[in-house]
């Protein structure tokens, strides 16, 4: 059953067919992405294959009224929502395509913000997952997700010394303690390491990243939780891509590593019990232990 036609959703609708067929993601620079920037409001487009564009789905009106009376309450979108940048993708032929935020897009129009804060990025794309692959000499790979298992993210995790200024306030996640050695020691033992994030990184970030670590990142797949349909059946054929890339894969999580072959439908799979302070060295040791 489709949404009620409101207001916001004529308008929504009227700028989906302004832009279908026009509307195409370009690389935007590192200058650009480097730093939370304001662009006029009328600069953002929404994206066509967000549930929020649906006709079945639509916008939250919950979500919505929220953010309208926190705009109205705090008179700007930076008090109200602080470290919210909506997220964005360069487009051409103007402007910039809406990732995440599209509730805060919507309130901040009806507020009357005529310049809102956005946070650009580059996301992985399919052409870019090509050259990662033609690029490596390996047939084995190592995948962990970057933000449950690279970064920071439970109390209890120890985290590696943060980067020098003025790479800390560029860079201000921080790394599991150990980690760099890991993937430095996989690279080592003739495996790619891919990592894999929910969030809307751009590659470069991330690239650059690794690289204050000394680390080699073969493969970095971001933006995993959009749930449009373009992006789901382009997501299906990378892993497609990747698996038969690689004859053996290490999926290796907080609390397990499980050793996958796909050729032969087999897998085995490790407890990691180790205390964060030697997480590393206990998935280093596994490893050392079956690859003899």
């Amino acid at each position: 059953m489709a949404a009620p036609k409101t207001e916001l959703a004529e308008y929504v609708d009227r700028q989906i067919r302004k832009y279908e067929g026009i509307m195409v993601p370009i690389k935007a620079s590192s200058s650009e992405r480097m730093f939370t920037k304001k662009v006029p409001i009328e600069k953002l487009h929404p994206n066509p294959d967000d549930e929020f564009c649906s006709k079945t789905v639509g916008p939250n009106y919950s979500i919505y009224n929220r953010y309208v009376r926190a705009f109205q309450r705090f008179g700007t979108m930076e008090q109200s929502i602080k470290d919210e940048p909506i997220t964005v993708q360069k487009v051409h032929p103007d402007g910039y395509m809406i990732l995440n935020g599209h509730h805060r897009w919507a309130a901040a129009m009806r507020v009357g913000f005529k310049m809102i804060p956005v946070k650009i990025v580059n996301l992985t794309n399919e052409v870019d997952i090509e050259k990662m692959l033609r690029a490596s000499e390996h047939d084995k790979r190592a995948a962990l997700d970057l933000d449950e298992v690279i970064f920071c993210s439970h109390g209890s995790d120890v985290a590696e010394r943060p980067l020098p200024f003025p790479m800390n306030k560029m860079f201000a996640e921080r790394i599991r303690l150990g980690l760099p050695a890991l993937l430095h020691y996989l690279g080592k033992k003739g495996y790619d390491v891919w990592v894999y994030s929910a969030e809307y990184y751009s590659l470069d970030y991330l690239q650059n990243y690794f690289k204050r670590y000394s680390v080699k990142v073969d493969g970095i797949v971001t933006g995993i939780s959009r749930k449009d349909k373009k992006f789901s059946v382009a997501k299906k054929k990378a892993e497609t891509m990747i698996t038969k890339k690689y004859k053996e894969t290490l999926h290796i999580d907080r609390d397990v590593l499980v050793r996958i072959f796909p050729e032969e439908s087999r897998f085995e799979d490790y407890e990691i019990k180790a205390e964060p302070s030697d997480w590393s060295r206990e998935v280093m040791g596994i490893i050392r232990k079956f690859q003899r």
